[in-house]
């Protein structure tokens, strides 16, 4: 039987893959990124157990083409959330590490 904390730790995984695979391939822009931000917060917190969710695009990314937009990848995004299941406060983020070249994801 997994602990509240086990489970904590396995819905923020969920709510971050959510978020990442819903919304990659959005069009964005410099003008619709906060826009696209609040969507992305506002859907990820009506999952069950969100306290919190925090997104942030890189904007240094945002290589709009010639229409005026770009397509929204992985690496592009910061997110960080908070679950409480049952009193078991977890934290995860997802952010894209250089290095790997890769947006990962960690229990902070």
């Amino acid at each position: 039987m997994p602990t509240k904390r086990e489970i904590a730790a396995f819905e923020a995984g969920i709510k971050l893959g959510a978020l990442y695979h819903q919304f990659v391939g959005s069009p964005v822009s410099i003008k619709t990124a906060g826009s696209l931000e609040r969507a992305m917060q506002e859907s990820i917190s009506l999952q069950p157990y969100v306290r919190k969710v925090v997104v942030s695009l890189n904007r240094h990314m945002l290589n709009e083409n010639v229409f005026g937009y770009c397509e929204l990848e992985g690496r592009m995004m910061n997110a960080e959330v908070e679950i409480d299941y049952e009193g078991e406060l977890v934290r995860a983020k997802l952010e894209y590490d250089a290095a790997k070249n890769y947006p990962l994801m960690s229990l902070l």
